[in-house]
């Protein structure tokens, strides 16, 4: 396990060095406040990334037989770990800087793990992603990426994150509630193609929020005697299965999507 995490760690910090870093030089190390931009949006998906890395740490822990207050406490501190080399990178951008602020959701997402299998020795309350195309990245291809996979990086505009709820777990074992049906409420944001909020209104675009509330599909929760299924829906539990929702936005007030991602 600990080769592969090695290996697998090495194999992704390239891709995410080639992806994010090569338009920029090389600098000396250097701070950046960048807690203003992209509506937080980056720091939601900063939290997202560490939590699932904990989440997975503890759960892979836990697999090769180490203790329970091992696996949690050691286990937890994976989302962490892995992303401050990613902050220390950043931080030798000339294109970025190490923000304090990405640290801060980092620990966040470490944090709800720990906190969550202190707790209960489960996870309740699931951070998700979604993603939709946008028309912006044609306007700022270098900051919104220039393909789909590139888009789903840069484009905070389609970007949703989540916060899914097991509501059947906090009910007694007796009840009938579907324990497939989760809860789920959604953050996101648009009319951005600058992250800092002067830039994006010089460029002439007026950055605003958006709040969901939705039903969501608890995949975890489906009984299977496939381990494979079993597998599949522990990796698609990180994201959103598109279902209707309810959106707040303070551009356009409250909307209704049929079907949201």
């Amino acid at each position: 396990m600990g080769t592969g995490f090695v290996v697998g760690y090495a194999v992704s910090l390239k891709l995410l060095s080639d992806a994010w870093y090569k338009e920029y030089p090389r600098t000396r190390f250097h701070f950046y406040d960048d807690s203003h931009h992209w509506k937080q949006m980056d720091k939601a998906g900063h939290f997202w990334t560490a939590f699932h890395e904990s989440r997975m740490g503890v759960d892979a822990l836990r697999w090769a037989g180490t203790s329970e207050k091992k696996a949690i406490w050691l286990g937890s501190l994976v989302g962490l770990a892995l992303q401050t080399p990613i902050e220390i990178l950043d931080g030798m951008s000339e294109g970025y800087g190490f923000s304090n602020s990405d640290m801060v959701a980092n620990a966040a997402g470490a944090a709800g793990v720990l906190g969550q299998q202190l707790a209960w020795g489960e996870i309740r309350v699931m951070p998700k992603f979604s993603f939709h195309s946008t028309s912006y990245p044609t306007t700022r291809l270098e900051s919104l990426g220039n393909s789909y996979a590139g888009q789903v990086l840069k484009d905070y505009n389609g970007q949703t994150y989540w916060l899914s709820t097991d509501i059947s777990r906090f009910l007694p074992s007796s009840t009938r509630y579907p324990k497939w049906l989760n809860v789920a409420v959604g953050y996101g944001a648009a009319g951005m193609v600058a992250g800092d909020p002067a830039q994006n209104r010089a460029l002439g675009y007026r950055s605003y929020r958006k709040f969901y509330l939705s039903p969501d599909l608890n995949l975890q929760n489906i009984p299977t005697r496939s381990g494979l299924l079993r597998t599949a829906f522990y990796v698609l539990s990180i994201v959103r299965i598109p279902a209707p929702a309810l959106e707040y936005n303070t551009k356009r007030g409250l909307v209704f999507r049929p079907l949201y991602y």
